[in-house]
């Protein structure tokens, strides 16, 4: 659990991670009678999560609200990750019409609910600005605080009307075993062996018995490439081959590695040689 996980305050976010870490650092980056913010960064005994936000409605009354946002971020060179915490009290929504409030989703609900969304680019920057907030304390700097504060809002608003899908695979962690590389080479092998077929990912994560989303990630991490870029640059070296040792004409070149024309295949050989196919032929 965190550390001082007997402190009150730190509930909230020991609610969001809800898996053991221990906490490395808690700056409060805004605190008045509507609105708190906090930055934490944490260390994970275990695999870190995958980046992601979300949304907490709590209804108080009737027509009253309050919202707490979070988002976690990592570090792909360390165990650690950012933790974002925001909670608008109900006190924020007082100055907005309640008809006006409750059109907007999740507030029709009207009910205890939690969505997670994807951490889009632009809140993304509104985050990195937030952090450098925390080292200014005028009275201007905390309104510019609030406005990040309040366009973060909006945009998580925004960003959980698009459904949310989550790749299992935090930054490749599961490179680190064995069993997980040799599924990699085990994909590269049959790659090579039958680049001349297409074989389609789904095909190609079942034959190794391996996840989609980690197949992609991994085969990149490994090759330097995915698995569409692997691929065709294989049927280019082969084609060449092919053309300028077997003496094959390009349209039996173009036939044999499976290409759908033989207008695509002299588009694609050269634009990764710069040549034509037919300035090989001998």
């Amino acid at each position: 659990m965190l550390a001082a996980v007997n402190d009150t305050n730190l509930l909230p976010i020991d609610r969001i991670l809800g898996q053991s870490t221990r906490l490395l650092q808690r700056v409060v980056l805004l605190e008045h009678s509507n609105i708190r913010a906090e930055y934490f960064s944490v260390y994970y005994d275990e695999n870190l999560p995958e980046e992601h936000a979300k949304l907490n409605l709590f209804p108080v009354n009737d027509n009253e609200y309050c919202i707490q946002l979070s988002y976690i971020r990592f570090d792909s060179n360390s165990d650690t990750a950012k933790v974002y915490w925001i909670e608008f009290k109900p006190g924020f929504f007082e100055q907005y019409p309640i008809s006006l409030i409750n059109s907007e989703k999740p507030f029709k609900l009207d009910k205890i609910t939690e969505q997670q969304f994807s951490i889009c680019t632009q809140s993304l920057a509104l985050l990195e600005q937030l952090e450098e907030a925390d080292t200014q304390t005028s009275f201007t700097f905390s309104l510019r605080t609030t406005e990040i504060i309040t366009h973060l809002l909006r945009r998580a608003l925004e960003c959980i009307q698009v459904p949310f899908t989550v790749c299992p695979v935090p930054a490749c962690r599961f490179l680190a075993y064995d069993t997980e590389r040799e599924k990699i080479i085990e994909a590269q092998t049959i790659l090579n062996q039958r680049f001349d077929n297409t074989v389609t990912i789904k095909e190609l994560s079942r034959m190794v018995a391996m996840n989609e989303c980690y197949l992609k990630k991994g085969f990149k991490a490994m090759t330097g490439k995915t698995i569409h870029e692997y691929t065709h640059e294989l049927r280019i070296i082969k084609a060449k081959e092919m053309l300028q040792l077997q003496g094959l004409s390009v349209s039996e070149v173009s036939n044999t590695l499976g290409f759908s024309s033989i207008s695509h295949f002299s588009t694609a050989f050269k634009k990764a040689t710069g040549m034509k196919p037919c300035e090989l032929l001998s």
